[in-house]
């Protein structure tokens, strides 16, 4: 069940980049970058150190993003809640 919902929030920060204005491409390749390391970090579940930086890279975007793109940060949050329930 949470990686349904996890696939579901990649899902809505896909739909959230994409409906970037031309004039926030610097958002959108960091927020592009994240989803990337976000994908890879789920492919290589078992490699404790890659979790890690991916959770850290969360954490930093969320900060970065808080105020310019609040609806991004929601879903990163919910993101990061559902890693953490699934003991990553």
């Amino acid at each position: 069940m949470p990686e349904k919902k996890l696939r579901d929030d990649i899902g809505k920060l896909r739909n959230e980049i994409e409906n970037l204005s031309a004039d926030e491409e610097q958002s959108k390749e960091k927020l592009e970058m994240l989803l990337q390391n976000i994908e890879s970090g789920l492919e290589n579940e078992e490699q404790n150190e890659n979790q890690s930086e991916l959770l850290a890279g969360l954490k930093e975007s969320v900060n970065h993003f808080e105020t310019e793109h609040p609806r991004a940060t929601a879903i990163i949050n919910d993101i990061m809640v559902t890693l953490s329930n699934m003991g990553i």
